[in-house]
């Protein structure tokens, strides 16, 4: 990993939300896709076909160039505040 240049804590901030709410939004986006394929097996086997398959395959890979880009590309409440924590705590370290 490159330093980042250098940043006030305004700007640390700043930088530290943003990534935490990509993170936060890829796992919303994974819990939304598992859901609803989910819900798309259960009525492919009523009706006794693999149908669910095919947009299981095409979103699976959506969600997973999601992924790259969230979680190779940058580096609830709950959540989302130990996110926002642990990427304070990666900037603070590369300054």
């Amino acid at each position: 990993m490159t330093p980042l240049p250098a940043m006030n804590d305004q700007q640390l901030e700043r930088l530290a939300r943003k990534r935490a709410g990509a993170k936060l939004g890829w796992l919303m986006h994974a819990l939304v896709y598992a859901c609803v394929n989910a819900g798309l097996a259960w009525l492919a086997w009523r009706s006794g076909r693999d149908w669910h398959l095919y947009p299981l395959a095409g979103w699976g890979l959506g969600l997973a160039i999601h992924g790259l880009a969230v979680w190779l590309g940058t580096g609830g409440t709950g959540v989302y505040e130990c996110l926002l924590q642990a990427e304070r705590e990666r900037l603070r370290q590369r300054r």
